[in-house]
């Protein structure tokens, strides 16, 4: 009997602002292995901001996303069928098997597919906290921001899988760390769940006076680091409360993502206070993954390192999932849930 894969590929690219007619659901039949490949079930699949640019067809750090191929995305599964010396079923891997229920690997290709170990780590926080977003955090924070204990760290998008996992690692660092996140709910989880000092919700706040004396408030030495993952105005009031060789990484800026300007009201300030502002793909940085990935599973292992997700169910909710990660609706990592 024929395995049925449903898969959602990308319909058409979108003009301003996505929507689930960008996307298509399909089912075609799963092909038979051939030598050294393995079959995969999906069991979760990861959502992340990224995505949205690969959408756009104009020039990036990565290729576009193929029009009619299946969506680009990270995923954890079970090998359940293998013609591989090196994967037997019931392994748990780690990939890019993109938005779809099963994917068949040519695994002879080295990194394509990773084991994991789930007897302390769950699989799906192979995909957020001891995954891709953790690194990334790991990587701005320790490689860019590089904190010494007592200095302060604001973080934007704090409540989302990348911003949860910079404040808790500046926190080990012994740093002070200050989140901004949009709503009451977000920054009371923020405090109190993931360990931050302060959180600042940008939403009460109409304009870059307004935020700033609030961060002046929560933040009162000023900001040695800051992870940008927003832009606009939240990184104009952080400008503003920055102190000299202070040191921006800056790992996203959502609200340009569906193409609205993002200007920089007080670029001289980089000047006048010598700042350090460096962008960063951490993909490009494959060399620290071991090292980021071993601080991050210990601290998920042993309790010390708080995470939560958002969780979607089944393939054909991936499209409306993703559209409210981008206007902020998750809190953590969003999943979606396949099995």
């Amino acid at each position: 009997m024929t395995t049925i894969n449903r898969q959602v590929l990308l319909a058409s690219r979108p003009e301003g602002e996505p929507t689930v007619e960008n996307f298509r659901l399909v089912e075609t039949p799963v092909p038979a292995l051939t030598e050294g490949q393995v079959l995969v079930r999906n069991h979760f699949l990861s959502l992340d901001p990224y995505m949205r640019g690969r959408m756009n067809e104009g020039k990036s750090y990565a290729a576009p996303q193929p029009l009619d191929e299946v969506m680009i995305g990270g995923t954890v599964g079970e090998v359940i069928e293998s013609r591989n010396d090196h994967f037997k079923v019931g392994d748990k891997v780690v990939g890019m098997g993109g938005w779809q229920e099963y994917v068949v690997v040519n695994a002879t290709q080295r990194g394509v597919l990773q084991k994991v170990d789930t007897t302390h780590v769950p699989l799906s926080a192979y995909l957020g906290a001891v995954g891709m977003p953790g690194v990334t955090a790991w990587y701005g924070l320790v490689k860019i921001i590089n904190p010494k204990a007592g200095e302060t760290v604001v973080v934007s998008a704090a409540s989302g899988a990348v911003g949860g996992a910079v404040g808790q690692l500046a926190k080990v660092r012994g740093c002070r760390v200050v989140g901004i996140a949009g709503g009451p709910q977000k920054c009371a989880q923020v405090v109190e769940e993931l360990g931050f000092d302060a959180c600042i919700d940008y939403k009460a706040h109409a304009d870059v006076k307004s935020l700033s004396k609030a961060l002046k408030d929560a933040a009162p030495n000023g900001v040695d680091g800051y992870f940008e993952n927003v832009g606009g105005m939240i990184l104009d009031a952080v400008m503003l409360r920055a102190n000299a060789f202070s040191r921006i990484a800056l790992c996203g800026m959502i609200a340009g993502y569906n193409g609205e300007p993002i200007p920089m009201s007080y670029p001289q300030l980089l000047l006048t206070n010598r700042m350090k502002l460096e962008g960063f793909i951490v993909s490009e940085h494959m060399e620290v993954w071991p090292e980021a990935l071993k601080e991050l599973g210990t601290l998920v292992a042993t309790g010390q390192f708080k995470y939560r997700e958002t969780l979607a169910q089944g393939i054909a909710s991936a499209p409306e999932a993703f559209l409210g990660l981008l206007k902020g609706k998750n809190f953590g990592k969003q999943l979606v849930k396949l099995v």
